[in-house]
């Protein structure tokens, strides 16, 4: 079951980022290689459910025009912090994907490292339009989730490819579905799936 909209908000004003699961101060490597791929000129780049901003900040350093998400008012303030202090511009928001208030056609390219696997079922096919709607034809989501094969209890939902299929099927064309890990501060590194959908 996904954690209410307030947990995120305690948990971002409690934690110091640096120790959350999911950190990382780089660019996530599949996210890297498919932003070189799909949008090797500067893009208007959506990090849906930015957290501590270092993906953000990260594709904003390499030229693109960023516009960062997250439901949690205190992780979109630690955010613009992080930003600030690396001397990029980066369009911080609170936004909550399942009633988002984004401007329709907004960006070329959706960065997910995260969002989609806390939904449960039910609120999937809401995300699905919603990203939908907030991409331009052609544009490119980049997926990244727990995979079905990750062991551990805890965490996210875990997602097979034919389940991602399933629930992109009838909006987005599937572009690559890959075996990958998750990395942050967990070792060893979950295992993930990593997904690039092209919208219709």
């Amino acid at each position: 079951m996904a954690p209410p909209t307030d947990w995120w908000e305690r948990l971002y004003r409690s934690s110091d980022v640096r120790r959350l699961p999911w950190y990382s101060p780089d660019l996530d490597g599949d996210i890297e290689g498919a932003i070189a791929l799909h949008a090797p000129r500067p893009a208007k780049v959506l990090d849906l459910g930015t957290g501590p901003g270092t993906q953000a900040v990260q594709l904003a350093r390499r030229g693109h025009d960023v516009v960062a998400t997250d439901i949690s008012a205190t992780a979109v303030r630690k955010g613009r912090a992080l930003a600030q202090d690396a001397g990029v511009k980066v369009d911080f928001r609170v936004d909550n994907i399942l009633d988002s208030r984004l401007e329709d056609g907004l960006v070329e390219v959706v960065v997910d490292r995260g969002a989609f696997h806390v939904l449960p079922p039910e609120a999937r096919p809401v995300y699905v339009r919603q990203v939908r709607r907030i991409l331009r034809p052609g544009g490119r989501l980049l997926l990244k989730t727990f995979s079905d094969k990750e062991p551990r209890d805890e965490g996210p939902y875990r997602l097979s490819p034919g389940e991602l299929r399933g629930y992109f099927k009838d909006a987005f064309d599937v572009v690559s579905i890959e075996d990958t890990v998750f990395q942050g501060t967990l070792s060893p590194a979950p295992l993930a799936l990593f997904a690039v959908f092209r919208r219709r």
